[in-house]
């Protein structure tokens, strides 16, 4: 794996996505994934070597036309940073740089999907290792979609009254699909087979593409780094059950298994 360079630019000065992009080394992981850091990211190398390699190669190839540019901090122009606004990134941490900051940002540079990613808007390793990851994931749900085996999974479970979900946007979307009065507009369409009547498709697809990036980004973390599973809990919707959740991160696993020199372990604590 080659090394990415860490350019140091002047340290109020704001750069252009294209300019980053210009001035930067692009390294490849043995996975097939391209990457770079630019700027004060305060990543060492070999972490963030070890982050993007997480990545099971099975997902690398949708990934092809990506490239993720650990930044300092990054932002857009545009109120709450709108998509296809001037992407730009800082090349140091500061106060006023950190206030109008995103996590993340996507945007077209050529034939490349640039995806800049903040290393300065988080303090711990697990938040940027989970920035990274459920990019990734969204990534290849874009490229790709859903595995029929893993919506046939979710959707067994959510028929069953699983309790919790992996994220906001999969308990709402599973709300919406089970109980179509909670949407805003329901989908008219035929039910297809073995769905029951009354089911929102469009929330039904949405929840599946939401629950799978979701695992799939659990999956890569776990292979990146140890975390305790609470660790992802919000106070807005109920966290799934873990063996509900073990239960998709096997499924995940049989279709991508993790590369060479990665392990992936699910670890039960006991109630003592």
């Amino acid at each position: 794996m080659s090394t990415p360079v860490q350019n140091a630019p002047a340290q109020h000065e704001l750069w252009a996505a294209e300019k980053v992009a210009t001035h930067s080394t692009i390294a490849t992981a043995p996975n097939g994934l391209r990457f770079s850091a630019w700027g004060q990211t305060r990543i060492a190398h070999a972490e963030m070597e070890r982050l993007v390699g997480a990545v099971p190669r099975a997902l690398a190839p949708a990934l092809s036309a990506r490239c993720y540019y650990f930044v300092p901090l990054v932002m857009a122009e545009g109120e709450n940073g709108a998509e296809g606004g001037t992407v730009f990134a800082a090349p140091d941490y500061s106060a006023d740089a950190s206030d109008r900051a995103i996590c993340h940002r996507n945007t077209t540079l050529g034939l490349v999907e640039a995806v800049f990613i903040s290393t300065r808007l988080v303090e711990d390793r697990f938040g940027l290792s989970f920035e990274f990851a459920i990019n990734v994931a969204h990534n290849f749900v874009d490229a790709v979609g859903v595995p029929e085996s893993f919506g046939e999974l979710v959707w067994s479970q959510a028929l069953a009254a699983v309790r919790g979900e992996t994220s906001q946007e999969a308990w709402d979307a599973r709300r919406r699909a089970i109980d179509p009065s909670d949407a805003a507009e329901a989908t008219p369409a035929a039910t297809p087979a073995g769905i029951p009547a009354g089911v929102d498709e469009r929330a039904r697809k949405a929840y599946q593409d939401a629950a799978f990036a979701d695992a799939v980004a659990i999956y890569v973390l776990s292979l990146a780094i140890d975390f305790d599973y609470h660790d992802l809990r919000e106070r807005e919707y109920p966290l799934l059950a873990a063996p509900a959740l073990a239960e998709r991160l096997r499924h995940i696993a049989r279709l991508f298994p993790a590369n060479d020199g990665y392990e992936f372990q699910i670890l039960y604590r006991r109630r003592g």
